[in-house]
């Protein structure tokens, strides 16, 4: 979406090109309403397993590929599969950030089925753990089972939470609000630390910059992004997911020439450098950070995507902007540098899952998302 200064920002993948267009266009080319509508639905299919899901496919995932497909078996059960044509096979070549996408899509459906007297009982890897990378065996099974347990507080944010790339506000997040957040993301095995302003925040400014920069000069890492670019709203409104570039600003840039996925490939090009620059101010408003710690494997992988949903539920609760910055945790052979820095600077002889800004900052528009029928592979008896 458009700002009111006219920048035009790649999601996830930070490109941006700055363009003024006349107030005329917003009429015709506002953001897209329709592609979000699964927001507004949320909540409302009859069939309780279908209702739960509404509010797990808002869960937050890579690049926003929304890599979940269901089996709906019986009354009571459903497994959740990944669609492997929903990879990133070149940022995420073994599958941890779509893992971990999945495990908040888990810790979603969780929520929701305890709003209304279920316990979801989860089982990850029924049939084994993939490796090195995700294969056509199940995520997870899940049993709802009638449960007395109070209905967690969490539900209420699910539809608050959104990932927010705006330029954050230059002061840090206060200690008491941390804790907070170290409360809600230390899950058994997992610690979720953080930092305000000063020294360490200092040098993961530094350190996510050069991972975004990396990312960025490296070709098809930066390929990859770009042909996951929704340039406009129709290729938002037909594909769902993927980077979203929508609004006044991208209808008018797009119809000149300003802005195309040729442009935003060349590092030559005025788009390409243009969305380095701002990037490079967006990454310098960060004032504090979190970031999520555990073993490694894939079921610390869906716990790591539990954990950080959680997370960032208790970051809508609380007005804070979260937005992860994961180049540096990405597993490609050139960023190999910056993956062992990171881990040495937070690690503590753990994995490091996750990292993320956290901050003060306008509230940014919700993702697109496929809706519930593009979800669900087979209905079973249900």
């Amino acid at each position: 979406m458009a700002s009111r200064r006219g920048v035009l920002k790649l999601i996830g993948g930070g490109v941006v090109l700055a363009a003024v267009a006349g107030g005329g266009w917003y009429v015709a080319n506002g953001p897209s309403g329709a592609s979000r509508a699964a927001w507004k639905e949320a909540g409302t299919p009859k069939e309780k397993r279908r209702r739960f899901l509404s509010y797990a496919l808002l869960a937050p995932n890579p690049h926003n590929r929304q890599p979940w497909l269901v089996d709906l078996a019986g009354e009571d059960e459903l497994v959740l599969y990944c669609d492997l044509d929903r990879r990133l096979p070149e940022t995420d070549p073994f599958d941890r950030q779509i893992v971990i996408g999945c495990g908040a899509f888990l810790e979603l459906l969780s929520i929701a089925a305890a709003s209304e007297g279920y316990r979801a009982d989860i089982t990850p890897f029924p049939k084994g753990e993939p490796a090195p990378t995700l294969d056509a065996r199940p995520i997870a099974h899940v049993r709802l089972v009638a449960d007395s347990a109070s209905r967690d507080a969490a539900f209420d944010y699910i539809l608050k939470r959104q990932t927010n790339r705006n330029d954050y506000e230059e002061r840090g997040v206060e200690a008491d609000i941390r804790s907070k957040l170290e409360l809600a993301g230390s899950l058994p095995g997992f610690k979720l630390g953080t930092t305000g302003e000063g020294e360490l925040a200092a040098k993961l400014r530094d350190l996510t910059w050069r991972a975004h920069e990396r990312e960025m000069l490296t070709h098809r890492t930066l390929k990859e992004s770009v042909d996951l670019m929704r340039i406009g709203n129709a290729e938002i409104e037909k594909y769902r997911d993927g980077i979203s570039l929508d609004g006044q600003m991208i209808a008018f840039a797009s119809l000149t020439g300003m802005i195309s996925r040729e442009s935003m490939l060349d590092p030559k090009s005025d788009a390409f450098k243009m969305g380095m620059d701002q990037y490079r101010r967006m990454a310098a408003s960060a004032r504090s950070f979190a970031w999520l710690t555990g073993p490694p494997g894939r079921p610390a992988e869906i716990a790591a995507g539990r954990a950080y949903a959680r997370f960032a539920l208790k970051a809508a609760e609380l007005d804070l902007a979260v937005h992860p910055w994961s180049q540096s945790l990405q597993e490609f052979a050139e960023m190999r540098p910056l993956y062992e820095e990171v881990n040495a600077l937070l690690g503590g002889g753990e994995s490091v899952h996750m990292l993320v800004r956290i901050g003060y900052a306008a509230p940014d528009v919700t993702a697109p998302r496929r809706g519930l029928a593009a979800l669900i592979r087979e209905t079973g008896q249900g």
